[in-house]
């Protein structure tokens, strides 16, 4: 008999080739995305730093441009408060701090931004405080010039006023003066002989052996009691004084220039309408012509009178 059972075909399982190409290509695939992964984040890292680096060279600069201007409105301020005698060493001392800032590197963190950025405010409020005090002292400035202008006015009135008392004192002084200046009056001029009989003028040489002039001082209630030195001069017409040491003449100051004198005597003066003589020797010759007469004291003229020789 005939076996007719049929054999079932047994299958094999395939290679498991393409399984493993699949999960390379899964495993690469992977790789590349986090690889992308990877250089997305590290460019997007890359892209906040620089961001945030930029950002902080901007905020950096706005800030020393801020610190710039801070130290020429200082100078402003430094200017204004020596102008008005102020002290101003608070601000001459932000100034210096400012200019060594100015003067460093350029770079600096986040956190040396911020405490430079907190003394900006500071010198910010020192400004603000420093135009209150500006105010105060522009104030107390108008109120000096105020005062000092008052004052100068009222010296300027009192030293008018110590001009002009000065003046009027000068002035009554200079007519004290003028009033007590003595007078001679009743002159009288006559030639002596040598009897001693005496001529009025017109007299001749031989009837002149001493010219006798006489006279009274007037009254004058002014004038203090003292001594005086009264001198005359007699003048020619030529304009000559009569002159002899030996008989008494000398010299003295009248209009800031020397003169000569004839004859001079020293009295005490008393108000008393004292009667003077003045006897003068003839000596030579006196040539004919008309001569003047002038007594003085104190460098003033007291009186004058003439005579004539022919």
């Amino acid at each position: 008999m005939t076996d007719s059972t049929e054999t079932t075909p047994t299958y094999e399982p395939a290679p498991r080739k393409n399984n493993k190409t699949t999960i390379i290509i899964a495993l690469m695939a992977i790789i590349i995305i986090i690889q992308a992964i990877k250089i997305y984040l590290d460019s997007q890292e890359k892209h906040e730093v620089l961001t945030q680096l930029t950002s902080t060279e901007q905020e950096l600069a706005s800030t020393m441009q801020r610190l710039t201007e801070i130290r020429a409105e200082l100078d402003q301020k430094i200017a204004e408060v020596q102008k008005l005698g102020g002290d101003f060493s608070d601000l001459q001392a932000a100034k210096n701090e400012i200019e060594n800032e100015l003067r460093r590197s350029k770079r600096a963190t986040g956190k040396e931004i911020k405490a430079l950025k907190d003394r900006v405010e500071g010198y910010e409020l020192l400004l603000k405080n420093k135009d209150e005090e500006i105010e105060k002292l522009k104030t107390v400035n108008k109120e000096l010039l105020t005062e000092n202008t008052t004052l100068k006015t009222q010296k300027n009135v009192l030293g008018d006023s110590i001009n002009r008392l000065s003046q009027t004192k000068q002035e009554l002084a200079s007519k004290v003066a003028i009033a007590s200046q003595l007078k001679a009056e009743n002159v009288k001029i006559v030639a002596v002989n040598d009897k001693g009989k005496e001529r009025e003028s017109p007299f001749k040489n031989r009837q002149l052996s001493q010219l006798k002039v006489d006279f009274n001082i007037a009254e004058n209630s002014v004038a203090p009691i003292e001594g005086k030195k009264i001198m005359i001069r007699i003048i020619d017409e030529n304009g000559q004084v009569l002159f002899d040491v030996a008989r008494g003449s000398g010299t003295f100051i009248y209009n800031g220039k020397e003169e000569f004198y004839t004859a001079s005597q020293e009295i005490l003066f008393d108000n008393t309408r004292q009667r003077l003589t003045f006897l003068y020797d003839k000596g030579s010759e006196y040539p004919e012509g008309k001569y003047e007469l002038e007594i003085y004291t104190d460098g003033y003229m007291m009186g004058k009178g003439q005579f004539t020789v022919k």
